[in-house]
Formats: structure tokens, C-alpha cells, sequence
């Protein structure tokens, strides 16, 4: 599958036979985003066989569909099960496994960002899935010289991590304690028509811009994600200076119900190009 699209997840659906009774995805992040939605839609279980590590999604109930009328996932079922070979992961690009670390880390300020919507909003949290959500960005950072290195040990960590975060989502019935402020701004430069960039790429720019917002200490994530090999500029990944600016102000509008830092903070342009540039992201 070269993209997850609504007309995609018609054809494969409309390729089943009645006498199907469970759909695989296997391969990237793509292949598993249409095997679960497909299989949702058509009442099916699904079994998730990932080849690389490059998102979460391998475990989570939410899929990431293009032409879905939404630039953020939608939400499914979970896997039945889930195999994860680590020696076909870990032979996999590099900096697949980059994006699924930029993808975890990014679980540091969204759950700073489900934090303040309880704080301001009165809003549901659920400390369990958002401790497990902030377990799996603290293992990524902790180990990122290791994963760095790629042994097969960190390509377990990840895996590892990136079952927990989905599983996190699952609990917690939403993408709330994995997706916050970092995914909107990710969403942003989407919707900017921008093909630079893997998702858990800009998710890790966005988590840097994020976290200085919040008052975390940004330095130790871009210190994290420059051990990995993943992005912390956005002229890393071709990104010009004005597409970051217009998605961190263009953001908080991806999902007006979902209230994160952005909606606290309410920047305008000269504070977003303030704080890329103090950050070092443009």
C-alpha cells in the first residue's frame, strides 16, 4: 500500500469474500492503518504484523486514513493480537525507527496537555493510561544513545514502548494520552499539503516547540532525539521557516474540542516565530 486512503480501504474491502474471517496488515504504518480500518468497517477482527517501528499504531484503535474528511486518526478497534518480529524491525530503515521514537517523546506534552485540559476544563483524566503513555516517552529518552546505536535490544524498547502507548490509548478510550499539542502542530503541516517528513518526524519538532511552552525542559528532548538520528530542525526534513510558523498558530484549530497548551497560550505570529527560533527549530 503506497497511501491510506478512503479509496484504498473501499478496494481492499471490496476484494473480501464472505468467507474471509480476520484481516492481517501487515507491513509499515500505512498497511497497518488500512488493515484495521478495514476490518472495523466490515466487522472483521484484525491481526497487526508490523515491519517497521515507525508509530504507534501498531497497537492502538485509532487509524490514520487520508481523504477521511479529518486530519487527525480515527477511531477503530483494537488488534486481536499483535507479532512483532524484531529482526525484520530492526532491519528496517533507521529512520523509521527514529519516527516511531519522535512519536514517543511526543507522549511527554501530551499528557501535559491532558493535564492542563483537567486543570482548566474540568475534563476526564485517567491517570493509569496517561502514567503508561509518559512510561513509554521516559524509556525512549532514557535509552537514546542505545536505540541510537540501533542494537537489538532498543529496537525491543521501542517495540516495547510502542505497544504501551497504544495500549494507553485503548484504556483510555481516546488518543488523549498520546496525542496532544506535538500531534496538532504534525497535523498542521499536513493539512499545509507538506509531504516532508515522516509523522513521528514532525511530531518530535512539534514536541520540542511544545515542551517549551509547557516550561519541560525542551533541550533534554532535542538532546534525546539527536542521540536517536531523528530531526530537531526543521530544515532537516526541508521544512521552511513559514510552514512551521503557520502550523503552530494553525494547530489549536485541527481539533477545537481537544484544549492543549495552545488554546492556554492563544499565540500569535510574532510569539510562534519567537518561539521556533528559540528553540532552534527554524
Amino acid at each position: 500500500i503506497n497511501i491510506a486512503d478512503m479509496k484504498t480501504i473501499q478496494y481492499i474491502a471490496g476484494s473480501i469474500n464472505q468467507k474471509t474471517d480476520i484481516i492481517i496488515g501487515l507491513g509499515g504504518g500505512k498497511t497497518v492503518d488500512a488493515a484495521k480500518l478495514t476490518a472495523f468497517n466490515i466487522n472483521l477482527p484484525y491481526i497487526s504484523i508490523p515491519t517497521s517501528a515507525s508509530h504507534d499504531g501498531i497497537s492502538s484503535p485509532f487509524a490514520s486514513i487520508k481523504g477521511s474528511g479529518r486530519p487527525y486518526s480515527i477511531i477503530t478497534n483494537s488488534p486481536l493480537g499483535i507479532i512483532a518480529d524484531l529482526d525484520i524491525i530492526g532491519n528496517a530503515p533507521i529512520r523509521l525507527l527514529a519516527s516511531g521514537c519522535g512519536d514517543l517523546i511526543g507522549k511527554v506534552t501530551a499528557v501535559k496537555d491532558w493535564e492542563i485540559e483537567r486543570s482548566d476544563k474540568g475534563s476526564y483524566f485517567g491517570k493509569y493510561a496517561a502514567s503508561l503513555a509518559h512510561l513509554s516517552a521516559d524509556i525512549v529518552i532514557g535509552e537514546a544513545k542505545n536505540i541510537g546505536l540501533g542494537t537489538k535490544d532498543s529496537v525491543r524498547d521501542v517495540v516495547e514502548a510502542l505497544l504501551s502507548a497504544g495500549v494507553a490509548a485503548g484504556i483510555a478510550g481516546s488518543s488523549r494520552p498520546c496525542s496532544g499539542s506535538e500531534h496538532l502542530f504534525a497535523h498542521a503541516l499536513d493539512i499545509q499539503g507538506s509531504n516532508n517528513g515522516l509523522h513521528g518526524e514532525k511530531v518530535g519538532l512539534g514536541t520540542i516547540l511544545m515542551a517549551k511552552l509547557h516550561g519541560i525542559n525542551w533541550e533534554n528532548i532535542v538532546k534525546a532525539l539527536e542521540d536517536i538520528h531523528a530531526p530537531t530542525k526543521g530544515k532537516d526534513i526541508g521544512l521552511e521557516d513559514k510552514r512551521i510558523v503557520k502550523a503552530i498558530l494553525q494547530a489549536k484549530k485541527i481539533r477545537p474540542n481537544r484544549y492543549t497548551i495552545l488554546g492556554r497560550k492563544n499565540l500569535d505570529e510574532p510569539a510562534a516565530f519567537s518561539l521556533a527560533r528559540s528553540t532552534n527549530v527554524i
